[in-house]
């Protein structure tokens, strides 16, 4: 199972290598612990609001860019777990329920189904 503070963590990892700047660096920046910093990295501490927006601010990168590859990752997570379940489906990302229904349904769900969406 994936965690949101692993996810996380990863990413901020990332975003402060592709920027060549070390952990010590940006904990100053950001007037966080540099341990604590390193702990929310390696996905051991829950980054509080407050901590993601001075690290963030420290990275010179929007919240919302970091929470959107959060949500990416997260996403090919799921992806890869719906696929090993239901191997021959048409599952389509980023299609909501309808792309996580298989090829085969019994043909009284079917018929469930069709009840319901016609209403």
């Amino acid at each position: 199972m994936v965690l949101l503070r692993q996810e996380l963590g990863d990413v901020l990892r990332d975003f402060r290598l592709q920027q060549g700047k070390t952990l010590r660096q940006v904990a100053s920046s950001a007037s966080v612990a540099l341990g604590y910093l390193s702990e929310v990295e390696r996905g051991q501490k829950e980054a509080s609001s407050e901590i993601l927006a001075s690290v963030a601010e420290a990275l010179n990168v929007p919240i919302s860019t970091i929470m959107h590859e959060v949500g990416d990752r997260f996403s090919l997570s799921e992806d890869l777990h719906l696929q090993k379940l239901a191997p021959t489906s048409n599952y389509v990302r980023g299609a909501g329920l309808a792309g996580r229904i298989p090829d085969v349904v019994p043909d009284h769900f079917a018929a469930e189904l069709d009840g319901v969406l016609s209403h």
